[in-house]
C-alpha cells in the first residue's frame, strides 16, 4: 500500500533570541518532523520537532544559524550503498529563520 500525500504540509516558525517556535503543521502527513539547524551551510543538528513546538539553540559556537522545519517524505525503501534513501527525503515545511550567536 502506497502512502498518499494529501495537501502540502505548512507551518510558520519564528525566532526570539535563541528560541525557535512553530505553529501547528497544516496538512500534516504524520511522518517524522524535525528542526534542521545549519551553521555556515553545514547541518549541525537535526532534532525531533514532533514532541515540542519549540527548540532552543544551545550550541555556544559563534555564528549565524539557519533553522527550518522539515518533514520526511517516504517514497520507497531503496537505499544506496551507504544506507541513505535514494527516493525518500526530508522536505522543508516552513519558512527559514536565522539567529546570530556570539
Amino acid at each position: 500500500m502506497d502512502q498518499r500525500f494529501e495537501g502540502t504540509p505548512k507551518a510558520e516558525i519564528k525566532v526570539e533570541g535563541r528560541k525557535i517556535s512553530r505553529s501547528p503543521v497544516a496538512n500534516d502527513w504524520g511522518s517524522q518532523l524535525v528542526w534542521e539547524v545549519r551553521r555556515g551551510g553545514e547541518v549541525v543538528a537535526q532534532v525531533s520537532a514532533r514532541a515540542s513546538d519549540t527548540y532552543e539553540i544551545t550550541d555556544p559556537t559563534p555564528g549565524q544559524y539557519e533553522v527550518v522545519l522539515q518533514m520526511f517524505q517516504y517514497e520507497g525503501y531503496e537505499k544506496d550503498k551507504d544506507g541513505k534513501y535514494t527516493k525518500s527525503k526530508f522536505v522543508d515545511v516552513s519558512n527559514k529563520v536565522t539567529c546570530t550567536v556570539g
